[in-house]
């Protein structure tokens, strides 16, 4: 009898979650606490303090539902790379980098932003009609 495989389990050495008002302030308030956490951990991540004030940003601006909150997750993984959540109410509404933008825009470099610091990133469709829009930073990009 060969032995069983065991699923791959991801560990992390630090977690920290919370459940923000989709609001401006709750958006601000994302970021305030990534600074404070990171910062708590001995770590400073100053990309991952940019990726989650535009990923926060963009729950409230395209992921809100009256009534409904956005949660925000940070994760700190043994290979010191940071793993940045945050899950909004409209899952129909799939985040995309746009196309080219005009040099006078206003808005619409948000993901621009948050491709340039992070490693990967991705959305992750749940039920409940939510999403999870997530980034990861891998240590080279850390300033420790």
């Amino acid at each position: 009898m060969s032995p069983k495989s065991l699923p791959q389990v991801t560990s992390f050495t630090h977690h920290f979650a919370v459940q923000l008002s989709a609001t401006r302030r709750g958006a601000r308030l994302a970021r305030l606490l990534t600074e404070r956490q990171l910062a708590d951990w001995g770590w400073r991540f100053e990309g991952g303090t940019h990726v989650v004030a535009e990923l926060a940003s963009n729950a409230v601006l395209h992921g809100r539902v009256p009534g409904r909150d956005f949660r925000l997750g940070l994760k700190l993984h043994p290979d010191g790379t940071l793993r940045i959540e945050v899950t909004d109410a409209r899952g129909d509404r799939i985040p995309r980098i746009p196309g080219p933008i005009a040099d006078d825009a206003e808005s619409g470099r948000g993901l621009l932003i948050v491709a340039a610091y992070a490693d990967r990133w991705g959305v992750d469709e749940a039920p409940a009609n939510c999403k999870t829009v997530w980034a990861e930073l891998a240590p080279d990009r850390v300033d420790q």
